[in-house]
Order: structure tokens, then sequence, then C-alpha cells
């Protein structure tokens, strides 16, 4: 699997995962378990919709 998410989107994800998994438990919502989604993109560097739509932002193809 070719990665193709570059690392500033990494880090956005990453950072807004947390943000949302914060939210979900601060409220006491399901939705926070979206940041789970964010997080994992950010710790694969592979979006299934970027590969549906063929974006990359990676700066080097793997």
């Amino acid at each position: 699997m070719k990665k193709n998410v570059g690392d500033v989107d990494r880090i956005i994800r990453a950072v807004a995962g947390f943000a949302v998994l914060g939210a979900g438990f601060y409220f006491q919502s399901w939705w926070g378990a979206l940041g789970l989604v964010l997080l994992g993109t950010a710790a694969i560097g592979w979006c299934p919709p970027y590969a549906l739509l063929g974006l990359n932002t990676s700066s080097k193809e793997q």
C-alpha cells in the first residue's frame, strides 16, 4: 500500500483526531470515535478516500 498522506497532512490529522476524541469524551458523545479514524490515517499514512480520488499529499512515492 502506497502512502498518500504527507507529513503536514499527518500532523493536522493527528491534532484534529485528538481534538475530536477529546471533545467526544468531554461531551460524552460517540461522535468522538471519529477521532480514531483521523488518528488511524495519520498513523499509517494512507487515506482510503484519497486513494479513491487519486489524491496524494506525500512528497515521495513509495
